[in-house]
Parts: C-alpha cells; structure tokens; sequence
C-alpha cells in the first residue's frame, strides 16, 4: 500500500516545440538563400536542398544531444541560435557573390562558389558551425551538473587570464593592429573568446560565496552606499587587469566587455546602483588614459565624431555601413540587391550593417528581437536555478551576450565609437563561433536544471533510491508484523 501511494516519476518532456522550430529556422534560411541566388540571376538548383538538409542534419544533432542530456532546457534557446547561425551563414554567402560579381562570378547555384574563396567564405563559416555544435554536445555530455564547475572555478579563473594575455606573449601571434590573435598551425585563434567564460564562471563563484562582502555597508554618499575601501580590491584588481590588456594588446573591445560584464553581476549579486557608478568612474578613467597613448583608439574616436572627414581612410567603413543603411530604410533594398561588400570588413564586425542595408530597419529589427529572446530566457534560466551561482553564472552569460550586441549596434549606428567586436553567432570567424557555442550550452545545462523536478535533478536520484529502498523495507517489515 505505501509502494501504491508513490509519486509517479515525471516524464522527460518530448521538446517537440523545439524540433518545430528548428525546421522553420530551416526553412527561413532555405527561404533566404533562395532569394540571394536569384538577386545574383542563378538558377534554382536541388543544391538548395542540401541546405535545408544539411541545417537541419546539424542542429538534428544538437536537438538530439539536448533531449538526452538537457531535456528540461528552454525550448526557445537553440532554434533562436539556429536561426542566428543559418541567417549569419546566408548573409556572408551573399557578401561573397557580392565580391564576385561583374562577370566575376562563376555560373551556377550555391555549391559552385563553396569552395572556391580563399578568404572568408561560407564553407569556412559551416566547418566553425559544425565544430561549435560538437563543443555544444561534448560540454553537455561531460557536463551533467553545472555546479560541478564551482569545484573547479579558481582554476578555471587563472586560466582565464592567461588565456587573456596569450597573445601578448605568444611568438606567432598576429598582431596587425591588436595583439588578440594567436596563430596554431593553419588556424588563427582569439583566446579571449575563450577566457570571457571562464572568467565568468570565476566571478559566479566568487560573487556566490563572498556576496556578504559586496553588500557589507560602508560609505554613505548622496544617497548611495558605498562600499568599503578594502571591499573594493576585486573591481580594481579586475579594472587594472583590464587597463593592462587595452593598453599592451591596443584594443579596448574584449577588456571592456569583460569588465562590463563583471560589474553587472556585481550589481547583480549586490543590488547596489554604487557599483556601477564606481564602475563608470573607473571605465572613464582608463579610457582617458588609454586613449592618450593609443593612436588606434584615437583614430577610432575621430571616426565616430565624423567618420565623413577620412572617408578615404580609416573612416570608410563607418561611413559606408551608415550609408547602405540609410538606403536600406524601413524594408530594404532585399537580399543581394545592395552593395554591402563596398564596406570593410563587412562580414565581421559589420554584418549587421549588411542585414540594415537589405533587409530594412524590419529585417534589423527582427534579427535583434531575435537576440533579446535568447537573453531573456538566460535570465529566465537565472531567476529559476535555485542556487546563487548558477544565478550569477547563468546571468552574466546572458549579459554578456547583450552587452556585446549593444556594443556592435553602438557602433555601426555612430552611437560609439567602433570596438571591434563581432555579432555572436552572425559574423565570420571560429573563435567566437565557438565559445559561444559553449556558452549556449552552459545556459541549456542550468536552464534543464531549474525546470527540471527536484527529485529529478543531478544528485537526486541516489536519495529517492534510497529512500524507496527504506520504504520497501518499512513495508516489508509492516507485512512480518501483521
């Protein structure tokens, strides 16, 4: 009779949501191509297809590795990466018959031009897509309980930071004009990318276990509380670190997201608006010092007052971006039927411009709905853990996330002055491809987690098998007695 009155185990959802949306997001990138090839006068071949296929053999993957390992996940997470990475890929399919164009371009659909760029291409954009998905299942494989990385986190930080000033000291890193890249072999590799994560899962676990001490009272200022001068040495430690990087490396982009990043969850953890004003002094301070002994954030500065006035120079690309978008207006010129590859470095640090340019302030603004959808639902992942550094951890990838696109958009709109940074999931390159493909999956393991049932959560089962074990043996003993 006590066996009869157990709670019956809850079955594992079937995410069939998910895989809904994973064909649409399939479907929309399908739909996508086809309208570039024929903006480029192709003919509509079956090698069309095998995008749809391959998008959704890909992410086939990846659905299956999270209904295994992470089946109580946000539904909405992937499919809105999915379609991120699927739109990312048509867009920079697209800038490369964009450059192949004026009887350039070979005949035929999409598969003729795959192989062919030795510059960024979208072949190399589908081999980082595959290798991100791979990152994504093996960390949710090895990872069963994210907590367990709390363990772990002060070697995780430390190595960090040495991945953070790799570049500085690595004999084959790429230093054109930042020292960011390191080269290995054939590839080159930004391990800041990697190290932001890292950090982030140090500062969670640092914020988790010494949060009294952020909001221990100290100084009280116009209102605000301040902390105490000793309660201060994380943030500069943090700030002169960073300082440091944006100085030696002479780019402020990756230091200033991280520091961006960390203050929210300090502000987070604390509650205190202190936090981010001393955070604000200390950006202005270092940025003013920086800039005098940096000719390149100079130079990215003069652009962003007017990119207009070296337009024949550094300014080009600024001004270029602000006109195709300009001509883009509210619904687009359409796919392929602009001139974004006339803006440098268009593919990366500018490939929302592109999307601004053909597809519209609509089209922009989809796309950057699409990004808030994913970032609320990491801090929707944070409100529901129930432990602080899954919160924090949780929180400050989401954050980082958003702080990264508000950044981009800032500067391709001339609202700042231009950092560099890349559209996670949308630009070119493997590094941040990559990483954020981790991060995805960091947010899918602690999202399983706070949907999951409570009995059913990593370190549960072991105490309900005990405890029916207990209760069979109460049963049995209650049948010796009657």
């Amino acid at each position: 009779m006590i066996l009869d009155n157990l709670p019956a185990t809850p079955k594992r959802p079937g995410r069939w949501l998910e895989l809904g949306l994973l064909v649409l997001a399939a479907i929309i990138v399908l739909l996508s191509a086809a309208a570039v090839e024929l903006s480029q006068g192709n003919t509509l071949t079956v090698d069309l297809m095998y995008i749809f296929g391959g998008f959704l053999a890909i992410f086939g993957v990846a659905h299956i590795a999270v209904r295994i390992w992470a089946p109580w996940a946000d539904e909405l997470i992937l499919p809105v990466v999915a379609l991120l990475n699927g739109l990312g890929l048509v867009v920079i399919h697209r800038l490369y018959l964009g450059e192949l164009k004026d009887g350039t371009s070979p005949d035929g659909a999409v598969f003729r031009h795959l192989f062919s760029n030795p510059g960024f291409s979208v072949e190399k954009q589908l081999m980082w897509t595959v290798i991100g998905v791979v990152l994504l299942v093996a960390v949710l494989l090895l990872l069963r309980d994210y907590r367990a990385l709390g363990h772990y986190a002060y070697i995780l930080g430390l190595l960090g930071v040495v991945l953070m000033v790799l570049p500085l000291f690595w004999p084959a890193a790429i230093n054109a004009d930042a020292k960011l890249w390191i080269s290995i072999g054939p590839f080159t590799v930004q391990p800041s990318e990697f190290s932001k994560i890292l950090l982030l899962i140090f500062m969670a676990k640092l914020l988790s276990t010494k949060r009294s001490q952020f909001n221990t009272e100290g100084y009280r200022f116009f209102g605000l509380q301040f902390p105490r001068m000793r309660d201060l040495m994380p943030i500069l430690l943090v700030w002169a670190l960073a300082m440091l990087i944006m100085a030696v490396a002479n780019d402020f982009g990756p230091a200033l997201l991280l520091f961006a990043t960390i203050l929210g969850m300090i502000y987070i953890a604390s509650g205190r608006a202190s936090w981010l004003l001393i955070g604000v002094v200390l950006i202005g301070i270092g940025g003013t010092v920086v800039y005098q002994f940096s000719d390149k954030i100079q130079t990215r500065v003069s652009n962003f007052i007017d990119p207009l006035a070296t337009f024949d120079t550094t300014g080009r690309q600024l001004a270029e971006g602000l006109f195709g978008m300009s001509w883009g207006g509210m619904t687009g010129t359409g796919l392929g039927n602009g001139y974004p590859q006339d803006i440098p470095v268009v593919e990366s640090d500018f490939i929302l411009a592109a999307v601004g340019e053909e597809l519209g302030l609509v089209g922009l603004a989809a796309v950057l709905l699409l990004f808030a959808v994913l970032v609320t639902r990491g801090f929707g992942a944070a409100m529901q853990v129930p432990d602080n550094f899954g919160k924090l951890l949780a929180a400050g990838l989401a954050l980082i996330i958003a702080l990264q696109l508000f950044v981009v958009v800032g500067g391709i709109t001339a609202i700042l002055p231009m950092t560099g940074l890349t559209t996670p999931f949308m630009s070119a390159g493997g590094s941040s491809l990559m990483s954020n493909y981790i991060l995805v999956a960091l947010l899918l393991a602690i999202s399983s987690y706070a949907n999951c049932p409570p009995e059913l959560r990593p370190g549960q089962k072991e105490l309900q098998r005990d405890k029916a074990s207990a209760r069979k043996a109460d049963a049995a003993d209650a049948e010796v007695m009657s």
